[in-house]
């Protein structure tokens, strides 16, 4: 089954905030770390970010493309070609 624009818009914003964790997580671990050796930062309580419509849509375009590729005849011969 293809899946809708609407399901890929929700995949890339959960690959974004994902990778958006991953970063914060890095952040907080050096912070904690920083704090332990005695230097501080003023805390926030929440983080807030927006990616841009235009943004999503391209990375879906580019996903699409993708596919597109994969399941060319080219590309099926490429893989019986490597195995």
């Amino acid at each position: 089954m293809k899946p809708s624009d609407e399901d890929l818009k929700k995949a890339v914003d959960i690959l974004i905030r994902q990778e958006i964790q991953g970063s914060i997580n890095d952040y907080v671990d050096s912070k904690e770390e920083t704090q332990q050796g005695g230097l501080g930062f003023i805390e926030e309580d929440e983080l807030k970010l927006s990616v841009s419509q235009k943004e999503i849509e391209k990375i879906i375009k580019q996903y699409k493309k993708l596919k597109k590729s994969e399941r060319s005849n080219l590309s099926h011969i490429k893989k019986l070609g490597d195995g």
